[in-house]
């Protein structure tokens, strides 16, 4: 802990003397922060990795391993005989991309109507939608619960698909968007060329709304994909598991085959970083835009 402490110490003396003595000194001392942080950050993804190819007691052995193993295979074999990896991949794609999909449908429709339509009680209903986004969603379990048994969705993928589908955030976050972003008068010459509301929707505005779908496509995906809380309430069966439920099953009473746990845990992060990495142009854009007006 002193050695820790003494190097932050000696580390900050230097860029302090950097910032003062360079020219360039306060950008290059930022740069060496903000990769040090995210060096921090991904220390965790590494040795996830890292022990995904070790065996149990290589992992509870101190100092821990730092570098890859040859034990890979055979936490492949013991993840393959312990769960069924492929039906639980699968599930949560459909889970995850199917909510995806009618998030961005839904949330970019009422975004767009709250940005440019003028309606009786517009400010009271969004005030409304705001509000519903105070709520901590733990407060709602039971009567979502209730609803989705009398709906006859309990073990069932559509109580994780559709009641999420249009989001108070979702909406909030492509009306901000439309309203920064889309020029009332590119509605209005499409209306003159004869376009339909429909038309100039899909074929005017959904272009324009790229960044902000990417951005809250990831957002949704991370959340859905990485849920818990929903299948392990909804999902009774097996063969109905998501990721995450399957990964708890995996933990035992008597013993965790930790090598395999942290190879499916691998597997399981694997589409998100594709996801993020995929779309992080698009993403980056879609945070930023608005922050500075011409």
């Amino acid at each position: 802990m002193k050695t820790l402490l003494i190097l932050l110490v000696a580390l900050a003396v230097i860029l302090i003397v950097i910032a003062k003595i360079h020219p360039m000194g306060k950008k290059i001392s930022l740069y060496i922060v903000l990769g040090l942080i995210a060096l921090i950050m991904l220390v965790p993804f590494y040795m996830m990795f890292v022990m995904a190819t070790h065996t149990t007691s290589e992992i509870y052995s101190f100092p821990p391993a730092l570098w890859f193993g040859t034990n890979m295979a055979t936490n492949f074999h013991n993840m393959v005989e312990a769960v069924n990896f492929p039906r639980a991949f699968l599930n949560s794609c459909i889970v995850t991309f199917g909510n995806v999909i009618l998030v961005l449908f839904f949330c970019s429709i009422g975004g767009y109507a709250f940005s440019v339509y003028n309606f009786p009680g517009k400010k009271v209903l969004f005030a409304i939608l705001l509000g519903t986004m105070m709520v901590p969603w733990t407060a709602g379990i039971i009567p979502w619960f209730i609803m989705m048994s009398k709906l006859g969705w309990l073990n069932s993928f559509w109580a994780l698909i559709i009641p999420s589908c249009a989001n108070a955030f979702g909406i909030f976050w492509m009306r901000q968007y439309c309203q920064n972003n889309v020029p009332v008068s590119l509605i209005e010459a499409a209306r003159l060329d004869g376009c339909s509301e429909w038309t100039i929707f899909f074929r005017v505005i959904a272009p324009i709304l790229k960044p902000a779908y990417a951005s809250l496509g990831i957002m949704q995906f991370v959340n859905v994909w990485n849920d818990f809380m929903q299948p392990l309430m909804i999902l009774r069966k097996a063969d109905k598991m998501t990721l995450p439920l399957m990964l708890k099953t995996m933990v035992g009473d008597r013993g965790t085959d930790y090598g395999a746990l942290m190879f499916a845990s691998t597997c399981a992060v694997l589409p998100l970083l594709i996801a993020f990495l995929s779309a992080s142009k698009f993403f980056m854009s879609g945070l930023t835009s608005g922050a500075v007006k011409e």
